[in-house]
């Protein structure tokens, strides 16, 4: 497995070894002493799995509040999406910026994102699945979410923007500028 930082260290971009022959291949995607190895100490309790039909839906912004915060480890199995991490971290150099990178089942690149983290994508290809693990278990009364298109972010989702299929809770989650602070820096 190989590790590479992005912009804001703490997301890291993750590349399993791959190993194929004429049959297919075979491919670790997550080995716990491996992570660890790579400074990922995260333990994650649930796995979730996310279909999409259409090119353009767009899932996101979302995040868990405390006491139920998210680290999230996330693959595409079929089909591509913009996988977006946003630094929601009070006090934060990183803070109100993000971190973008294209998932496919083709490159088989994965992301780990951890809590203080705003984590959205919008599919590029139709009939998309998207897998990932998550630290914690869902909890409805913690779940809270920041508009795709705040202007703080200007996030580029790839797509023509016209064309967004949202769903009537992401299209009505506030700005980022509305919301209490969840979250703080720690160094």
């Amino acid at each position: 497995m190989e590790i590479h930082e992005k912009t804001i260290p703490d997301v890291k971009l993750l590349i399993p070894g791959c190993f194929g022959d004429d049959r297919g291949f075979f491919m670790e995607t997550y080995n716990q002493k491996t992570m660890q190895s790579l400074g990922i100490n995260t333990v994650f309790v649930q796995d979730n799995h996310s279909y999409s039909r259409d090119i353009s839906t767009l899932r996101g912004l979302h995040f868990q509040a405390p006491p139920h915060i998210q680290a999230k480890l996330i693959r595409v199995v079929k089909g591509s999406i913009l996988d977006v991490a946003v630094d929601i971290r009070k006090g934060s150099p990183y803070e109100g910026r993000y971190v973008a990178i294209k998932l496919s089942a083709e490159n088989k690149k994965q992301l780990f994102i951890p809590g203080g983290f705003a984590h959205g994508y919008c599919t590029l290809e139709p009939h998309t699945e998207v897998l990932y693990k998550a630290s914690d278990f869902y909890s409805q009364e913690c779940e809270r979410g920041i508009r795709w298109d705040d202007s703080d972010f200007d996030i580029e989702w790839g797509v023509d923007e016209q064309s967004v299929i949202l769903s009537d809770k992401d299209s009505s989650l506030p700005f980022y500028s509305e919301l209490e602070s969840w979250f703080s820096y720690s160094g």
